[in-house]
């Protein structure tokens, strides 16, 4: 655990100039510690990067040098593997070597801590979550901070929380698997899919990640699993704290919360609420919303104001999200589908009975197959237009499912669908990879798509 009176006088290592890097960068500064920033790119890469770190932080670009070893502790980039030469040479040196999450919180004056993680569903999860805790939390006078893998870093809001306040984060496997002992108020894993194995080796790795996000939990905290997941059910037996579940099929035994006559049903300590779900589409939507009510309701929160944000409540950016239509094609912009369980998620909420879809798929390859999305393609869609790095294995392995097309970039396959579609047709843009082969992040990824729609629906021809 890091605790900032323990290094008092000792210089911080931040490793990687990422957005979260930078935020913790600063923070550490603000917190009185002299800091190195450490990247391997060069500068004119990380020029925009930098652009807001602190002065007085120290950087060194383009590798690591000996100044990296001489800190008395270190912050890690999420998702730098162990094997790293850099860390493997702290850890022999025995430097302590913390997440940038867990380091946040350090610096945060509230100990009321909610922490969203699973597979797929949680930047949904955390936003519905955050904005059920705001709204409870304004009467008061209190605030809630919703940060971590949403795309707002801890470092740059935990150290504003007061006393009081509330922090809903969205916690990754990368963030826990680097989490020496986190502590959430009440947890939650939403499901558990293969994902990141070329960064976590194997399933048992990735599965032992996640269990962190309750592992150190007293018995009072609370965590909710989903009771249609094979692997939550399996782990909420290590967990400490008191657990709570939710099914969307109602097939998961003991449960706290479930659909029923298309309304969600919470029975909690006695007491049964009945509630209508958020106008999102797609059967993860109710279950991503009965893991956050439950939650909620965990923290005492008042059903009235559980239902005013349901009711209120339109989604998140770049997860199903419409993009807008062109001669009468709808064009839907999934970018956050980093993996082929969220791209499933999507066809599932849009396919029809009749092939209607041009899917567009493809980025950068994350080690797992794509074959377990060929029942769904056969049933709904027209054709796949492949783009990225990944492009060659995506064909090879669903070639038998529908039409490939080989479009190379986003904007080539976007044009195509828009040629060959028809009206009533949709373009569905989840990738089921990682983004970083032609763009930022999942975020530039899904923008670029939206200006793309924008700008085909100002042509006039």
């Amino acid at each position: 655990m890091f605790i900032p009176e323990k290094f008092k006088g000792k210089k911080g290592l931040v490793i990687g100039a990422g957005k979260s890097g930078v935020a913790c960068a600063n923070l550490l500064t603000y917190g009185g510690f002299k800091v190195l920033l450490s990247d391997t790119l060069p500068l004119d890469k990380l020029k925009e990067r930098l652009k807001t770190l602190d002065g007085k932080v120290e950087i060194e670009v383009g590798g690591h040098t000996s100044k990296a070893t001489e800190c008395g502790f270190a912050v890690k980039s999420p998702g730098l593997p162990h094997s790293n030469p850099l860390i493997v040479k702290l850890k022999k040196n025995r430097i302590p070597i913390f997440s940038e999450i867990e380091t946040a919180l350090a610096f945060s004056e509230t100990a009321d801590f909610l922490a969203v993680t699973g597979t797929n569903g949680k930047t949904t999860t955390t936003v519905l979550l955050g904005e059920i805790m705001k709204r409870a939390l304004k009467t008061r006078g209190s605030k809630a901070w919703i940060c971590g893998n949403v795309g707002t870093p801890a470092s740059m809001v935990a150290g504003k929380a007061a006393a009081g306040d509330t922090i809903v984060m969205e916690v990754s496997s990368y963030q826990l698997e680097d989490s020496s002992c986190l502590r959430p108020l009440t947890a939650c894993v939403l499901n558990i899919t293969p994902d990141h194995l070329d960064h976590h080796g194997t399933m048992e790795n990735y599965i032992s990640a996640k269990t962190k996000v309750f592992r150190f939990q007293k018995k009072n905290d609370a965590c909710v699993f989903n009771a249609d997941d094979a692997y939550c059910r399996q782990i909420a037996g290590r967990c400490p704290s008191r657990k709570f579940f939710f099914s969307s099929s109602r097939k998961g035994g003991r449960l706290n919360a479930w659909v029923e006559g298309g309304r969600l049903v919470f029975s909690l300590d006695g007491e049964r609420h009945v509630l209508t779900a958020p106008a999102l589409p797609g059967r993860h939507n109710l279950e991503n919303a009965m893991c956050a009510g439950l939650m909620a309701l965990t923290r005492g929160v008042d059903r009235a104001d559980i239902q005013k944000t349901f009711s209120a409540f339109k989604g998140v950016e770049h997860r199903i999200e419409p993009a807008g239509k062109k001669r009468g094609i709808a064009f839907i912009n999934d970018s956050k589908a980093t993996n082929v369980d969220s791209t499933l998620v999507a066809l599932r909420a849009l396919g029809k009975r009749r092939r209607n879809i041009w899917l567009i798929l493809g980025g950068l390859d994350k080690g797992n197959p794509y074959f377990p999305l060929a029942p769904l393609i056969s049933k709904s869609v027209k054709a796949v237009l492949t783009i990225g790095a990944a492009s060659v294995k995506i064909g090879n392995e669903l070639k038998d499912a529908a039409p490939i097309i080989s479009a190379g970039t986003m904007a080539k396959a976007v044009a195509v669908a828009l040629h060959r579609g028809e009206k009533g047709d949709i373009v569905l843009f989840s990738p089921a990879c990682a983004s970083f082969d032609q763009f930022r992040d999942f975020e530039d990824r899904g923008r670029k798509f939206k200006a793309l729609v924008k700008k085909i629906q100002a042509d006039r021809t």
